[in-house]
């Protein structure tokens, strides 16, 4: 299984010197280069940054729920974390345990 990224230019840069092979960088077209992404069965992790997890949520939920791979890592961006962002695994433990992450309150 490889490592992937669907990720702008700079973030891609960095993925590249984390060892990561296989980058999509998308021009305008999140959804179809994500439609080619999910076809493949050889992607066992994919890394992408929130704001195209933003362009593409309603069809990465539908995703997740049915398909367990490739598991989707949320990165920030060359920006940094959005405030008002909640990824996936985090809002799966907040419905499976009842509490709330939040890395900023653990001292």
């Amino acid at each position: 299984m490889k490592l992937a990224g669907l990720c702008d230019r700079d973030t891609a840069a960095g993925l590249r010197l984390a060892g990561v092979k296989e980058l999509f960088i998308p021009e305008k077209n999140e959804l179809l280069l994500w439609n080619k992404i999910k076809e493949r069965d050889d992607i066992g992790i994919l890394f992408i940054t929130e704001e195209i997890v933003r362009t593409l949520d309603n069809h990465l939920k539908d995703y997740r729920l049915i398909n367990n791979i490739p598991i989707i890592i949320e990165i920030p961006d060359k920006k940094g974390r959005k405030k008002d962002h909640i990824d996936f695994v985090t809002h799966l433990i907040k419905k499976a345990v009842g509490i709330e992450v939040d890395k900023e309150k653990i001292k």
